[in-house]
């Protein structure tokens, strides 16, 4: 594969770098760059800045508002944003459930949802994992039993991320109990107003809150928020799985934070006084790590190129394995910047990473999300599936053990 850009390629990065030095707000682009607190206004900022241009949804088609653009289009924008310090747009809405939408949904739900994801008024979040089922999700236990025009719900979700901000969350509930566990799973679109909903906070490792518990104490949903059919929910689950996974490769993120990580190692020390970037076996890491990101850039294109043909087929076991690459790659930069600050990182100040900080420090602001960032990162290789599940998937579908 040649990845050296066309002329018309060419032109179109440079469409879009002009774009970003003249619409990505410096504060903002501040913030992602140097690793700090972002809140939900930022994210619904930079979505309507994007929504204004016409760029509100890179991998949409144009019948439902999108770009259009080809795949290699999708992943120059993709890579000029993060590298410029753009803030990452909202997977759940535009990259999970509005595929969903798309596909599955009718043309009801296609008016009434897509617009608004698109315009960043809505904000979603996921409902799949549950406190007995994470990576078996087909054991899931949250029901939906029907009463005339509404769902009834029940239930509990765990790891709700950024449910604290969310205006709706799309759900796999249990609407019946015979046959497979997979067969009678539902797909629900369910107001987070909704009376019955509590959410309650998971504090993570780096004490930041990000993820939820979830509960649905009798909580009525209407009829029409059912995507596609009744007890077909699992059929909709594996190909928005399919999305997130690849989403997590995460290639254009992982360089823009390599970079970084570069110019950290020429800042620090080594041991020999001299700069870290200059020490052999550092630069053999950070290497490793280059070679093996280029190594899945090719293969995320790849398989793009190829889901391009037939989006509703979906991408499929292959997913998994840029689930898995991407989500190592991107804990071995976080475990390497973490080396790279050495002592720095270990004293961690959450306070630090607010914006306008004065106060005490140890070592310079890359040093503050240190070691945040890489306990952290740890779920990488957990959520989305965990990457062990991922590799029963590959062995399975892939290889045919």
């Amino acid at each position: 594969m040649d990845l050296n850009d066309t002329p018309e390629q060419s032109a179109f990065r440079r469409e879009v770098r002009a774009f970003l030095a003249a619409q990505l707000p410096p504060a903002l682009s501040h913030k992602v760059q140097h690793r700090l607190r972002l809140g939900k206004e930022d994210t619904v900022l930079w979505q309507r800045i994007l929504h204004q241009r016409g760029w509100g949804a890179p991998g949409w088609p144009k019948a439902f508002g999108g770009t259009g653009w080809s795949t290699i289009e999708q992943h120059i924008f993709e890579e000029e944003a993060t590298d410029a310090g753009a803030p990452r747009q909202l997977d759940f809405g535009l990259r999970m459930v509005a595929p969903v939408i798309m596909a599955f949904g009718n043309k009801t739900q296609q008016e009434r949802f897509l617009p608004r994801i698109l315009s960043g008024e809505d904000w979603w979040c996921q409902g799949y994992s549950e406190p007995g089922s994470g990576s078996d999700l087909a054991s899931l236990r949250t029901r939906a039993e029907r009463k005339g025009q509404h769902y009834v719900v029940n239930g509990q979700k765990a790891w709700t991320t950024l449910g604290q901000h969310a205006d709706w969350i799309f759900c796999l509930v249990r609407t019946s109990t015979e046959g497979r566990p997979q067969e009678g799973i539902s797909f629900l679109l369910i107001d987070m107003r909704s009376k019955g909903i509590t959410v309650r906070p998971t504090i993570m490792l780096d004490g930041e809150h990000e993820v939820n518990e979830t509960y649905f104490d009798d909580v009525e949903v209407p009829v029409e928020n059912l995507v596609g059919e009744e007890n077909r929910g699992w059929t909709y689950a594996k190909f928005l799985l399919g999305h997130e996974r690849t989403g997590l490769a995460n290639v254009g993120q992982w360089k823009r934070l390599l970079k970084r990580l570069e110019a950290v190692a020429r800042r620090e020390t080594a041991s020999s006084g001299r700069p870290l970037i200059e020490d052999a076996r550092f630069r053999d890491k950070l290497a490793q790590a280059k070679v093996e990101l280029l190594a899945l850039e090719v293969t995320l294109l790849r398989v793009l190129s190829a889901e391009a043909k037939d989006a509703k087929k979906g991408l499929g076991p292959v997913a998994s394995v840029l689930k898995i690459k991407g989500t190592e790659i991107g804990q071995a930069i976080f475990e390497l910047t973490m080396q790279a600050c050495g002592h720095d990182a270990l004293a961690y100040l959450p306070e630090a990473l607010e914006p306008g900080y004065s106060g005490p420090r140890v070592g310079g602001e890359h040093a503050a999300a240190a070691a945040g960032d890489y306990f952290n990162m740890r779920k990488l290789s957990i959520f989305g599936g965990s990457n062990e599940i991922q590799r029963n998937i590959i062995s399975q579908m892939l290889l045919g053990l």
